[in-house]
């Protein structure tokens, strides 16, 4: 009888003890869950650099360098904004620099699919538009390093 008991008491136990899980459900409400735009710029920012072809975001000229170094908060905002439209879904435009000789639609729809596919994962809050401006075309270093060997063999 005693083991009865003790199993029953193991059982109220396990029972009572529950995970809280976030789900959709409104009754349970743990709260709000705000994620500031800079968060969003620098996923938007780090996908579009995992894209093949994408040298830089953001422009990278002189004058923006100096503007950059005075500004505090908003460097990180650089060449990248965001906004919300009235379903609460962001509204991307980014500037990025590619490499020369790459197919310049092809890697800027690259960059369209990967940031939507990076924020929607990781915010849970849909992607309505992405505005790839393409800000220049470069020349890698690493690729004039390597022509540089090259002509020298």
């Amino acid at each position: 009888m005693t083991t009865e008991k003790n199993d029953q008491k193991r059982k109220e136990k396990n029972s009572s003890f529950s995970i809280p899980m976030v789900s959709d459900d409104s009754s349970c409400n743990l709260g709000e869950i705000k994620i500031n735009h800079s968060v969003i710029a620098n996923i938007a920012t780090l996908s579009a650099m995992q894209t093949r072809g994408v040298l830089a975001v953001g422009t990278h000229g002189f004058a923006s360098g100096i503007a950059s170094f005075f500004s505090s908060k908003k460097s990180t905002l650089n060449g990248v904004n965001i906004a919300e439209d009235e379903f609460g879904n962001y509204l991307i435009d980014i500037c990025i620099t590619l490499k020369f000789g790459c197919e310049l639609a092809k890697v800027a729809s690259e960059v369209q699919q990967n940031i939507i596919d990076h924020v929607t994962k990781m915010t849970m809050t849909g992607v309505s538009k992405v505005n790839v401006i393409i800000d220049g075309v470069e020349i890698s270093e690493a690729a004039d390093k390597n022509e540089f060997i090259e002509e020298e063999l």
